[in-house]
């Protein structure tokens, strides 16, 4: 099943100060508040030199007795909480899986940041970068 895609922007955009050419976009998955925080600082510090727009994913999973167009938090609650982020525009997919949802998403040749955390057992965030990165994208865990 096709996730539904709302995308949105936070702040006008900047014309990249760098080249005339395209702007390149820096994506960034949710995670939780602080991880994504962390992700995002580790994006405003790569983007600074590039002129990069910071793009944050935010892959909200709708539980299956629910249809996918009305999940159980409502997309404006998920937009205010994320108005304070330091992204430059926010992408929301209602979804019945996260990691085929921001797998699909994503260009073929993005640059990807998660934040995750260190623990020895396995977390979702860590299994979506090695899937990433055997698909041929660039993966930075923060």
């Amino acid at each position: 099943m096709e996730p539904v895609r709302l995308k949105y922007q936070l702040r006008p955009a900047e014309p990249s100060p760098s080249c005339d050419g395209p702007q390149f976009d820096l994506k960034v998955v949710f995670t939780d508040l602080r991880r994504t925080a962390a992700a995002l600082a580790a994006a405003r510090t790569l983007a600074r030199g590039l002129g990069a727009r910071i793009t944050l994913m935010v892959a909200h999973v709708v539980p299956y007795p629910l249809p996918l167009a009305t999940p159980d938090v409502s997309v404006e609650f998920i937009q205010r909480m994320l108005e304070s982020s330091d992204a430059d525009s926010v992408e929301i997919y209602l979804c019945r899986d996260r990691n085929e949802a921001i797998r699909d998403a994503l260009e073929r040749e993005s640059l990807v940041i998660i934040g995750t955390r260190r623990r020895w057992w396995p977390v979702w965030e860590r299994s979506l970068a090695r899937l990433l990165r055997r698909e041929g994208r660039r993966v930075l865990t923060v």
